[in-house]
């Protein structure tokens, strides 16, 4: 089948390589501009446009899709079907309704649940066990278009959203691997939404981070490892803002922030505890939780508190 693949970031680059071990016809990449990065703000390429030229496919990086030539580039190159994943730019109606097999997309999450920017966060912030992958046929609407195919995988107690992505960006490459195949073979039986059982995964904020000891240990684990790794989760130790990267729930009762343990790092919650495994200073490079109490010269539990 002759392709178009739209995509962006890391996520989507394992369903790229996927389309092309299957033997796939890519015609084209259209992927986000350059963009200024690191100290030096030198223009950095997305992760989709690295991996197309590694394949010798070209690549368009069109600033917008509305002025009439991406269409017009693609009435050109005539692709059969569409595949976006994680492209970063709303499709115009005349795009969605050119090729014969429409655009597909592939999201990290079981629609109708998490439409949305930040869908693979959004689930373990609200303490999710399963999640997966979606195809969809792209509609105008946001993430609403009829449902093709599923995958789904659960959710580890301790996974990071970095973690998550990483196993989602492989399940969404096998995905849509299938869902071309059954695309092919007249197979696809598209599946309305309920909009009923929809919600919405709202982009990340910095305003999400701070960790409010009230509440349980559960929601204060599942902000840590939601929000991994960025914006991250953060609290005030004494006075110095510290960024918690792991935890475990952890046995312990106290009052809301109080340092139970130093060994290991216990911290009493609205409900429950935790247990800080892993931190990092302001101004200073992640470390052990161990690393971080040996260097605060002998001081107690009772010496420490939460804000």
């Amino acid at each position: 089948m002759k392709i178009v693949f739209m995509g962006t970031p890391d996520f989507a680059v394992p369903c790229l390589e996927a389309l092309i071990q299957d033997g796939q016809e890519i015609a084209a990449v259209f992927t986000q501009p350059d963009k200024p990065k690191g100290r030096g703000y030198h223009l950095m390429p997305p992760p989709v446009k690295v991996c197309a030229l590694s394949h010798d496919i070209p690549v368009y990086q069109p600033t917008t899709l509305k002025d009439g030539e991406a269409l017009a580039l693609l009435q050109e190159i005539a692709p059969d079907v569409v595949v976006v994943v994680a492209y970063g730019k709303i499709l115009p109606q005349d795009i969605l309704s050119l090729p014969p097999y429409g655009c597909i997309n592939v999201h990290a999450s079981l629609l109708p649940a998490y439409r949305g920017a930040a869908p693979i966060q959004w689930a373990i912030l609200d303490g999710q066990k399963t999640t997966g992958v979606t195809a969809m046929q792209m509609s105008a609407g946001l993430d609403t278009g009829d449902m093709l195919m599923k995958a789904a995988l659960d959710i580890g107690e301790n996974e990071t959203a970095d973690e998550l992505h990483d196993r989602l960006s492989a399940l969404g490459a096998e995905l849509i691997v299938r869902t071309i195949h059954a695309a092919e073979e007249g197979a696809l039986q598209p599946e309305k939404q309920d909009d009923s059982q929809s919600c919405y995964a709202a982009m990340l904020t910095k305003e999400l981070s701070h960790i409010d000891f009230s509440r349980s240990a559960q929601q204060i684990h599942n902000q840590v490892r939601g929000l991994n790794s960025w914006p991250g989760a953060g609290a005030v130790l004494n006075g110095k803002r510290l960024k918690i990267h792991r935890t475990v729930i952890a046995e312990g009762k106290g009052t809301a922030g109080q340092v139970l343990s130093l060994q290991p790092f216990i911290v009493a919650c609205g409900e429950g505890a935790v247990e800080i495994l892993e931190l990092q200073p302001e101004g200073k490079k992640k470390m052990s939780a161990q690393s971080y109490l040996n260097g605060l010269r002998g001081m107690t539990p009772e010496q420490l508190r939460f804000e």
